[in-house]
């Protein structure tokens, strides 16, 4: 095996379609995704899950940022001690509850009501089912974004691209552009021990039109990469095989 690569970033997202929160480490469990990633959603309109025997959903019966841009004008944190997630809006507290009871998911619901009044199709529910993630994909992956590729869609593009737009969760710097595809059904080794079979391609959808940091819907990242490059993907899924903690500055290991 030789070095390729390094993991610069890793982020969560403990409510699909929320802010992203960046991690110093974590911990990565065989067939699992990163800890709390997509553990909560908000359902717009009924689904019918259960969580007691919770399935996938595709992603259009929660709110997401394909759909509901606004989200992104709001930053949100998750407490893993207490389950508590905090919204803020414009710097300021507008919401605030723990995930685990009903009051605190009906603080939650009662200000999305609001917020996202104009895109509902039913009351906003927060949803959750032990170990389930609300990934967009049925299987339980890490998605990894090649900042190369990254970089040669804002060459496309003529314009700044935030990874961030891509929703990943690793990160990486030194590939070379779309390198990351040449990895599909091979392995890679991050850290010490972790290892991760490369499996799916992540095609992309007009969530990476919206600016992260502001809402606003300013460009048109699926159909920049289609006409530039032939394809419609960045960023790969994969499955841990070996368990691990990982961080920021770990190499990646081909092989």
């Amino acid at each position: 095996m030789r070095a390729q690569a390094t993991i610069q970033s890793i982020y969560r997202y403990p409510v699909k379609g929320f802010t992203p929160e960046p991690l110093a480490g974590t911990e990565l469990a065989v067939g699992q995704t990163l800890p709390a990633d997509r553990r909560y959603a908000v359902e717009n309109g009924p689904t019918g899950f259960n969580p007691a025997a919770p399935a996938y959903f595709p992603k259009i019966r929660f709110l997401m940022l394909m759909k509901n841009e606004r989200l992104a004008q709001l930053r949100t944190h998750y407490d893993d001690a207490t389950h508590v997630l905090t919204v803020r809006s414009d710097g300021r507290e507008v919401a605030r509850g723990d995930l685990t009871t009903p009051a605190g998911r009906r603080a939650i619901e009662d200000f999305m009501a609001v917020f996202c009044a104009g895109d509902l199709r039913g009351p906003p529910k927060v949803l959750s089912g032990g170990g389930h993630s609300f990934s967009d994909v049925s299987r339980k992956v890490v998605s990894i974004i090649n900042l190369a590729s990254v970089q040669a869609i804002e060459n496309a593009a003529g314009a700044p691209v935030n990874p961030l737009r891509f929703r990943g969760n690793l990160h990486v710097a030194g590939w070379p552009a779309w390198r990351e595809f040449e990895l599909l059904d091979k392995e890679i080794a991050i850290g010490p021990s972790a290892r991760l079979r490369i499996v799916k391609r992540i095609v992309r959808c007009a969530a990476t039109n919206v600016d992260p940091d502001t809402g606003a819907r300013d460009m048109t990242i699926p159909q920049t990469i289609h006409n530039a490059f032939g394809h419609d993907d960045c960023g790969v899924y994969g499955e841990v095989i070996a368990a691990g903690r990982i961080a920021p500055g770990d190499r990646i290991m081909e092989g």
